[in-house]
């Protein structure tokens, strides 16, 4: 420990030390012009660019936590802790407020003038700010009476309830002054975004976690899980100060205001209200896996955790990015009432992520053991730990193409300033997931918690799809099950390669609970199951296929 806080050091000052802080400068000279995109293709770059730093980033941290906690039943406090400031912040300023934002922005500047879109972005994020100050301030009051409800089982099994119960409320109430960060910062975002500047907003992600990072391996090593509740802060501040160059870049003007009488903040408010009840409903669900969780063990709660970060990579790097770069073009087209150009550019988003996400899903599933250990299985994280969270990571990891293709549909709706019929299917897809924990968490344990959260997420998509069909004539679902079939074959052409690869390797030695043997299961197959999978993409004549290659040479073209 002593040894990487001192490195850590090292390179602090090494950057701190460059000459007249050139690289400062450099970078914040970037961040003002902004990289704004001239294509779609180039808002997809920088979006996905910057959401794989930040899923990268997002295991680094998971691998920094693991080595200084493992899951011991500290760590399982913090997660119980984390819930309370990251509910505040996602239903009142996560995406939430984009989703509800970008269009009505788009259309005030449209329809009316530039000024009156600054007057109304003012308003909301002056709104947001006083809003999210109330609900932490709340929050800190009530958390000795809140944290016992999230996790009633935290500390039993240990025997350690009180101490751990009271550590969880101090942990609680350090880290609600990220949400107040955060408030602000998600407006930023939206901002950003709506102007088509997607860099800042892109970095912003990664500055979190590697404040989480810095609070594993430096702060944990004096303060221990105080240290890292401190990382969260450092890196919901780094959110917060990478955009703010960005707004010159855009022209923003920011008015002392809250004009809620204004039609355009009526409007966001309306679209966010039934946004914040399908919000709710996924907080729900985390709570739900936490609660049920704590009545398994400790250590428990912390491995759930740590699968479930480890399958929204895929999510992230694919729906939640693709997602993320197309929604300003499809609200655009919807403020246009452009309703072929909405429905082929939706069409075509959710085709490529699932012929993205499906082959990732399967490969998780075959790889997570190897995966699992290669990543985070140090320190104190040891080989039980490992096994506890593959246990969950290869039930979460069955539905990756379904919580990635529901980014993009549940965003064709907000285009449509349609946000209750997403938010129905989530309420659906919460009360499926409450049922099925409580019926599988006996009999499955962890196992059952992950199953639980995949099934809901499937019949999530169905009911979307169906009713995106309903709402979008002409919709071409039989153009959907083809490419869909073409990937399916594909995968599974991928799935015999890396079945057959993983047989033989482990046959010639390669153990996947010893670090090499999983680097090499890992690494070996993961390129043979690539390859595999392009290959048959290639030969079936998937047409994501060739979009993505069209795509690549466009992008090395300079997205001209």
């Amino acid at each position: 420990m002593a040894r990487r806080a001192a490195g850590v050091g090292r390179w602090l000052a090494m950057v701190s030390a460059s000459p007249g802080g050139e690289l400062t400068r450099r970078l914040l000279r970037i961040l003002r012009r902004g990289l704004t995109p001239r294509t779609a293709a180039g808002a997809a770059g920088i979006v996905a660019g910057g959401f794989i730093a930040s899923r990268l980033l997002g295991l680094l941290r998971s691998v920094a936590i693991a080595d200084a906690f493992g899951t011991e039943p500290e760590l399982g406090a913090y997660w119980v802790a984390f819930r309370v400031p990251d509910a505040i912040f996602q239903l009142l300023a996560g995406a939430t407020l984009s989703a509800a934002f970008i269009p009505t922005f788009s259309r005030v500047v449209l329809r009316e003038s530039e000024e009156e879109g600054w007057w109304l972005a003012s308003s909301v994020l002056n709104l947001i700010a006083l809003a999210t100050f109330v609900a932490a301030a709340i929050g800190f009051l009530l958390a000795p009476l809140i944290v016992p409800l999230l996790a009633p089982g935290l500390g039993e099994a240990s025997g350690r309830e009180t101490e751990l119960q009271a550590l969880a409320v101090e942990l609680t109430r350090l880290m609600l002054i990220s949400p107040l960060l955060f408030g602000i910062s998600g407006m930023l975002t939206g901002i950003l975004n709506a102007r088509q500047h997607f860099l800042a907003p892109a970095i912003a992600p990664s500055l979190y976690n590697l404040g989480i990072i810095f609070g594993a391996l430096v702060l944990a090593e004096r303060w221990g899980v105080h240290g890292l509740a401190w990382g969260v802060v450092i890196g919901a501040s780094g959110h917060l100060l990478v955009q703010l160059p960005a707004l010159r870049t855009v022209g923003m003007r920011w008015r002392p205001a809250v004009d809620v009488a204004s039609a355009g903040v009526r409007e966001v408010l309306r679209l966010m209200g039934p946004r914040v009840i399908g919000l709710a409903a996924a907080q729900v669900n985390l709570v739900v896996v936490i609660f049920f969780a704590s009545f398994i063990s400790d250590e428990a709660i912390s491995a759930v955790n740590f699968a479930f970060l480890v399958m929204l990579l895929p999510v992230g790097v694919i729906g939640m990015a693709i997602s993320t770069a197309a929604f300003p073009q499809l609200s655009q087209q919807a403020a246009r009432e452009d309703i072929a150009s909405l429905r082929s550019s939706l069409d075509a988003t959710l085709r490529m992520i699932l012929f993205l996400a499906i082959p990732a899903s399967a490969g998780l599933v075959l790889l997570a053991q190897p995966g699992v250990r290669l990543l985070l299985q140090r320190g104190a994280f040891d080989a039980a730990s490992t096994n506890l969270v593959v246990e969950a990571l290869t039930i979460y990891a069955v539905a990756v193409w379904a919580h990635a293709a529901i980014e993009i549909l549940s965003r064709g709706f907000y285009a449509l300033s349609d946000t209750r019929t997403p938010v129905t299917f989530a309420l659906v897809g919460m009360l499926i997931n409450v049922a099925l924990c409580a019926a599988l968490v006996e009999p499955l344990g962890i196992r059952g918690l992950a199953a639980a959260a995949s099934v809901a997420a499937i019949v999530e998509l169905l009911l979307l799809l169906r009713a995106l069909r309903g709402r979008l004539e002409g919709f071409d679902a039989a153009a959907l099950m083809a490419s869909v079939w073409r990937t399916a074959l594909a995968t599974l052409v991928m799935v015999l390669t890396l079945i057959l690869l993983l047989i033989l390797l482990r046959a010639a030695g390669a153990d996947p609970e010893e670090l090499l043997g999983s680097l090499v299961l890992t690494a070996a197959c993961g390129l043979a199951g690539l390859l595999a999978f392009l290959a048959s993409a290639a030969v079936l004549g998937s047409r994501e296929y060739q979009a993505g290659t069209r795509w690549l040479a466009g992008m090395r073209g300079g997205g001209e």
